[in-house]
């Protein structure tokens, strides 16, 4: 036995592998509650009073949040030194905010509380990736994030499920949000007694910490194919609308009841699950190729989403999911071969705030054109998502270079 590990089994008392595999049922047990709540915020927030745009204004900000504020909750980690504490707050965030949209209250209310909860996603991601990282010395890096995501993705498809379940039961869109205390009253037990468990993850294996990939800063001096390739990001996320406005419209037009709008949500991360998969195999064959299909699916989108056709709403948020896929695997790991490796954190975080910032004011945008009636929205998706075709050609050729290179 070596000195490392008879260091992290004095400290820890569980070994590596059961550590990663609890925190993946921690964060399963977190998606129940955040997806679930996601997958009815549109309706939710309807209920409320809100217009379409204002519900393409509260999830976007709620996207941005969880993604720009990334930039000072990774640095805050690294500087403290102390994970738990920052993991620990921020997925009590979660479990407190969700449930709490269940009180009586105006829309400012549950709009804050929504993204209060993104918020603790962001404060908590940075934090839990370190303790992921030591914990994958004798694992392997691939299979400790691999096992964790697998195990991330049950909770994101038992959520809206769950929630689906309730309403069919007869229980109120209002009340759904208070159901979903269980699972974080269970996700919050779990995590202190993982903490009580492996106070220390570090341990495991002190030189290991998060790749430079995942220390994400703002940053000058990239390539300028990243600053391309970060505009092309940005504009497909800039027309994309985010599922709360969609599932707005399943329940303003009529066209399924609100029980079966969490079904379509779990419908769409399964789609998101195969194709993040199939999409990385996709791209290390023929590179930037495979993204060609990114803009057409945004197209697609607001084209089915926004018929009043069961089949074709069914249909849209398939595809939704599987441009969801494609964006949070593919379109990040794309980075990597564009920025030198010791520039890898500057270019993931200026690629997440471009990212993130224009998802943000795309879902508003959507929101408002929406109100204008479903064809001005359609239209503004198109426009925007041809303009990303035209920034995705020049990227065709330097990634093809790139591979050849290889």
């Amino acid at each position: 036995m070596s000195l490392t590990e008879a260091a992290a089994r004095t400290t820890n008392r569980v070994t590596p592998l059961r550590f990663v595999v609890g925190f993946g049922i921690v964060s399963a047990l977190s998606d129940v509650v955040y997806e679930g709540a996601r997958s009815v915020i549109g309706p939710f927030l309807r209920d409320r009073g809100a217009t379409a745009a204002v519900v393409g204004l509260v999830t976007g900000i709620g996207e941005g949040v969880a993604l720009v504020f990334r930039l000072v909750t990774g640095p805050l980690a690294d500087r403290s030194g102390r994970p738990w504490p920052q993991t620990i707050v921020g997925y009590a965030l979660t479990m407190i905010c969700v449930p709490l949209m269940a009180l009586p209250g105006g829309l400012a209310l549950a709009a804050g509380l929504y993204n209060g909860e993104r918020f603790g996603k962001a404060l908590r991601s940075p934090a839990r990736d370190m303790m992921l990282a030591h914990a994958s010395a004798r694992l392997g890096t691939g299979y400790t994030f691999g096992l964790h995501e697998a195990l991330d993705q049950l909770g994101a498809l038992a959520g809206p499920l769950a929630i689906a379940a309730f309403l069919w039961s007869g229980g109120s869109l209002q009340m759904s949000f208070a159901l979903l205390a269980v699972p974080g009253a269970f996700a919050l037990l779990m995590l202190v007694r993982l903490r009580l468990s492996a106070p220390d993850p570090a341990a495991y294996d002190p030189t290991v910490a998060v790749s430079e990939a995942k220390r994400l800063r703002l940053g000058r001096g990239l390539p300028r194919t990243f600053w391309v390739y970060a505009a092309f990001s940005a504009a497909t996320m800039f027309g994309f609308a985010t599922w709360g406005v969609l599932a707005y419209h399943l329940v303003a037009r009529d066209v399924v009841s609100e029980g079966m709008v969490p079904v379509m949500y779990a419908a769409a991360m399964g789609a998101a699950a195969v194709t993040a998969v199939a999409s990385g195999h996709l791209y290390d064959r023929v590179g930037m190729r495979g993204l060609v299909v990114l803009p057409a699916l945004g197209v697609l989108v607001p084209l089915l989403s926004f018929q009043t056709s069961v089949w074709a709403v069914v249909a849209g948020a398939i595809v939704w999911g599987a441009g969801m896929g494609i964006h949070d695997s593919t379109m990040r790991a794309a980075v990597t071969d564009l920025v030198p490796r010791e520039r890898r954190g500057t270019g993931y975080g200026t690629f997440t705030a471009a990212y993130g910032l224009a998802w943000l004011a795309g879902a508003a945008l959507i929101g408002l054109f929406y109100e204008h009636g479903t064809a001005a929205a359609t239209w503004f998706i198109v426009v925007v998502q041809a303009v990303a075709a035209v920034l995705l050609v020049p990227l065709l050729s330097a990634r093809s270079h790139l591979t050849t290179r290889k």
